[in-house]
């Protein structure tokens, strides 16, 4: 019964993509969605950004082991970056007439900006991808008995061929139904699991001390540093990313945008508050499951001991957050490839062309994550990685280029490339004390600052927050 409740679910969500189909007309339809999403489907639609394998698997397994310190960075810093994204940047970016997060690049930095912009957007998303895709092969090892090879395959065909049919459409029209489904499977397996141990009372109070501190129990400069670290890490590194770009421009006006994306964030912190205290009650109720790998505590305490109802329930809802995670993430590198990087090199490409090539870049964007989950199965690693990648390179020249008016070209390519050149040494080659998200950040307003100081006289006058009369 699992399995069949399973099958019908993935099924529904391939007709979804082709009646989704039916609404795409041009780029912007499938990229945007038409950029006519009502509050409650564009509040649904950026809720789903990462609500995925992170905050499913990986955060509770921290959690568990942990405290809050351990998830500052998912889903607290998630949380934070869907709240600033709607205070700071969601009714300017409304305002411009672009479709990926490259083209402000280009409008206010220039060609150069915008192609280098969009080659280090593009890999960006391949680990967050990934992720999503090990997470799915685990689930269909855990209930289809599948080796977890097949089950990244089947996963990553399946979120492709709906993406690849109805774009951001299907997207927004699966997110929906798949939060539904998510926040009550949560809120019903929650209530279950507290009822067994007596309340939420009962299981705090058996956790050790400090497993609830929200401030480094050192006061010391490396554990505030790692602090830091944890919240920026996606809570400013993920600003960046076209897929939460694209899931915020969908709104039917800029209101919308701002109001649905600070909504979200509440909207996150609140429901991926739950598979924490879920994991926590699991770990009091059946500590047996503890000698396996703590990323399966949920699904396995859920397969051996909840009735079907249940499990149908709440395996709806773990795919349901996958799902919803990786269809934006693919469709999203797959526009700036198309949009930034191929566009810009032939001439009188119409919007037709420039679709198929979209399309095509979905097929390349699956492609890559599954080789890179198939040689990199840590999902807590992949995650980290994939938002400090766009931290160091691409989140000093957005701040900068919209709220400094002396910010120029010469300036953004050096934050860029100094940023994420400083980050990979820090992380691959010198292993630093401190994070090497910090130096990469540091190393990003450096090459900002003093690239655009010593070239001023060639920095156009802008007016931040105004779109450009080339646009």
């Amino acid at each position: 019964m699992l399995i069949f409740s399973i099958c019908v679910y993935l099924l529904i969500n391939v007709l979804v993509g082709y009646w989704a189909s039916s609404r795409i007309h041009n780029t912007q339809d499938f990229v945007l969605a038409g950029r006519r999403l009502p509050i409650g489907l564009a509040t649904m639609v950026t809720f789903a950004t990462w609500f995925g394998s992170e905050t499913m698997m990986g955060a509770p397994s921290q959690f568990i082991e942990g405290g809050f310190l351990s998830v500052i960075e998912e889903p607290f810093g998630a949380a934070l970056c869907l709240i600033l994204v709607g205070v700071f940047f969601a009714r300017t970016f409304y305002q411009w007439n672009i479709i990926t997060f490259c083209d402000f690049f280009l409008a206010r930095f220039g060609r150069s900006a915008e192609l280098v912009s969009a080659l280090m957007i593009v890999p960006s998303y391949f680990g967050w991808i990934a992720a999503q895709f090990v997470a799915m092969g685990i689930v269909g090892q855990v209930i289809f008995g599948l080796p977890l090879s097949m089950g990244i395959w089947i996963g990553a065909m399946l979120v492709m061929a709906y993406t690849l049919m109805g774009g951001m459409w299907s997207i927004s029209i699966t997110d929906f139904l798949h939060n539904i489904i998510l926040i009550i499977g949560l809120i019903v397996l929650m209530v279950i699991l507290f009822t067994k141990t007596g309340g939420m009372t009962t299981v705090i109070s058996q956790q050790p001390a400090d497993f609830f501190r929200f401030t480094p129990k050192e006061m010391n400069f490396q554990s505030y540093a790692e602090y830091l670290a944890a919240w920026i890490t996606i809570g400013l590194g993920s600003i960046p990313q076209q897929d939460i770009f694209q899931r915020v421009m969908a709104a039917k006006d800029a209101n919308t945008a701002v109001k649905s994306s600070i909504l979200a964030g509440f909207l996150y912190l609140t429901v991926a508050l739950l598979p924490l205290f879920i994991a926590l009650a699991a770990k009091t109720l059946y500590p047996a499951l503890l000698q396996s790998d703590t990323k399966l505590i949920i699904p396995n305490m859920v397969l051996q001991n909840t009735p079907i109802g249940i499990q149908i329930l709440f395996f709806g809802a773990l795919i349901s957050a996958l799902l919803s995670t990786s269809s934006g993430a693919i469709l999203a590198p797959a526009a700036v490839l198309g949009e930034n990087i191929v566009k810009p090199f032939v001439k009188g490409l119409s919007d037709k062309d420039l679709l198929t090539i979209i399309r095509g870049g979905v097929v390349f964007v699956t492609a890559a994550s599954i080789w890179m989950a198939q040689a990199r199965q840590d999902i807590f690693e992949l995650v980290g990685e994939s938002s400090a990648f766009s931290l160091v390179s691409l989140f000093v020249p957005l701040t900068f280029g919209l709220y400094w008016k002396c910010a120029n070209n010469t300036g953004c390519l050096a934050s860029m490339i100094l940023g994420l050149g400083v980050w990979m040494l820090c992380a691959f080659v010198w292993h630093t004390t401190f994070p090497p998200i910090l130096y990469g950040t540091l190393a990003s307003l450096l090459g900002m600052i003093l690239g655009s100081y010593f070239t001023q006289k060639k920095a156009a006058q802008f007016a931040p927050n105004t779109p450009p009369s080339s646009s």
